[in-house]
């Protein structure tokens, strides 16, 4: 390889260590766990650079089937899901067992193990890229690859150089991040306890003191129910007219009433305030099913639709908005309009209920079944509020309110329909989605500050590991002992420890070769 620093060598980890794996001893043999002292090593023990312990351990007759990797060796994860982003690489400072889904290096003498894990780790995007083995259901690293990827190897002075100095620096950085990540969720904990005292009122306490809506919640609650009536009956009409039919006697009995909340473990609210439901504020829908058998001579057409990856938790991510083909009459349902209220309908815990507010962002466009909508009977009724509730307070509503599979967690309409919603005097309402809307600026203002921060850390750190392993981190000297001296000692010191198999894969004497 060209250019290279004096004194420097291209090399491979097959040339520089010697490799290991691992694996999981048998669960049903007490005797390799009980009482267990030796550390054993798995992904989820990977979360540092330097391993000084493990979470499982085992014990002595487990050795049978494993090795032991001794202290200063490199563990490298080799087989999961985190690998399509990031590379687990760490050095160990104790002597370790580890699972299959692991490879350790033993390095040789003269090559300093920190020295190659961080380039490891300076090359993460290109062997995840390179190195990664097809067909497979969980993300893995195929062994033989890993071993041959390229390595830039210093003299073994200067390699030391390189650690300390690196390790520095890396340090100074990793104390930034710490705290940028510190404020990250301090400020994620005041934005929920921010958005916890808009929806239940206390946010507007002072405003409150100063000033007598005309109407109290209770009172909004009374035209909000009346309007849903009125709507359901108009419907109803239309219905009837449609078949030709004259309305049945008493047909205004069959309504619907509204779903009341259970309000006995609700905190309680500020005068002229009233706990609801969501079924009496607004229109609940479900969304198009994908995959929907149709007659052939049924005509559809291709439109937008929103998907759970679209509906967030405070926002609407746009950046990859699918279509589907639906008909007339679907389409006319579900086409979203200004102000609907979205809610996810499940998948992992965390997407339960999470939503945002529609405001138009594409046109005509609908929603699938994973995606509620509810859509306010009078515009009184503001939709962020009740998103920001269902964010806040529903979070954690949902997650107990919905079906818990093994792997998934959902919600239905039932539960939807049910879930308890605050409703203050609409002109209060108002009030506190200003007060609201400019803290929640502030905010995002200092979020957006702390996310820049991380992202110029994480260039300087990157700049920090390519300054490193091109030779302009730290001083040469031109007194350090070539590394590729260093590789023949290692080469020669292999082959007079395994004299027969260095042998074996000697060139075999051709005809027409010297004798």
């Amino acid at each position: 390889m060209n250019g290279l620093p004096n004194g420097w060598i291209a090399s491979d980890l097959n040339s520089l260590a010697t490799s290991a794996g691992g694996s999981t001893p048998s669960k049903h043999e007490p005797s390799y766990w009980t009482n267990g002292k030796i550390p054993w090593v798995s992904p989820k023990d990977m979360k540092t650079f330097v391993i000084t312990g493990s979470e499982d351990r085992i014990a002595e007759p487990a050795l049978e089937r494993l090795s032991v990797i001794p202290q200063n060796s490199i563990l490298v994860v080799v087989r999961s899901g985190i690998l399509s982003r990031t590379l687990p690489v760490a050095v160990t400072t104790l002597p370790v067992t580890i699972n299959q889904d692991m490879r350790a290096f033993i390095t040789q003498p003269g090559i300093e193990a920190r020295y190659i894990a961080w380039q490891l780790l300076s090359n993460e995007r290109s062997i995840l890229d390179q190195c990664a083995k097809d067909g497979t259901t969980v993300a893995s690293i195929e062994g033989t690859a890993l071993s041959k990827f390229p390595l830039l190897i210093a003299p073994t002075a200067e390699q030391n150089r390189i650690v300390a100095k690196l390790e520095e620096l890396l340090s100074d950085i990793d104390a930034g991040v710490t705290e940028l990540k510190a404020a990250q969720k301090k400020l994620a904990l005041y934005r929920q306890s921010l958005l916890k005292a808009a929806v239940e009122g206390s946010l507007t306490a002072e405003w409150r003191a100063k000033n007598k809506p005309a109407e109290t919640g209770a009172q909004l609650l009374e035209r909000i129910l009346n309007e849903r009536r009125a709507r359901w009956e108009a419907k109803q009409l239309a219905k009837f007219k449609e078949q030709g039919k004259t309305p049945p006697e008493d047909w205004q009995k069959k309504y619907p009433e509204p779903v009341k909340p259970d309000a006995s473990d609700l905190p309680e609210l500020p005068d002229g305030w009233v706990w609801t439901s969501l079924d009496m504020l607004g229109e609940i829908a479900s969304g198009v099913t994908k995959g929907t058998k149709r007659e052939a001579d049924i005509k559809v057409r291709e439109v937008p639709y929103l998907r759970v990856a679209n509906v967030q938790r405070g926002h609407l991510d746009l950046s990859e908005v699918k279509t589907i083909y639906a008909t007339e009459r679907d389409i006319a349902e579900l086409t979203l309009q200004a102000g609907d209220i979205l809610f996810n309908e499940g998948g992992d815990r965390d997407k339960l209920g999470r939503g945002w507010v529609w405001r138009n962002e594409v046109a005509d466009c609908i929603h699938q079944n994973h995606v509620f909508r509810m859509r306010p009977y009078l515009p009184e009724v503001l939709p962020e509020l009740i998103s920001h509730h269902g964010n806040t307070f529903g979070k954690t509503w949902f997650q107990h309110a919905g079906k818990q599979t093994t792997n998934l967690a959902s919600i239905n309409m039932t539960m939807l329909r049910v879930f308890p919603i605050p409703l203050g005097p609409a002109e209060e309402q108002r009030e506190l989605l200003n007060q609201l809307e400019v803290q929640v600026q502030h905010i995002d203002r200092q979020e957006q500050a702390v996310e820049l921060a991380l992202k110029q850390t994480a260039a300087q750190r990157q700049n920090i590991l390519r300054a490193a392993f091109s030779g302009q981190l730290v001083p040469q000297d031109p007194n350090d002992e070539p590394a590729s001296v260093l590789l023949e000692r290692i080469r020669a010191e292999r082959a007079a420890r395994n004299p027969v198999k260095t042998s074996m894969f000697r060139r075999r004497k051709q005809p027409g070769d010297a004798s």
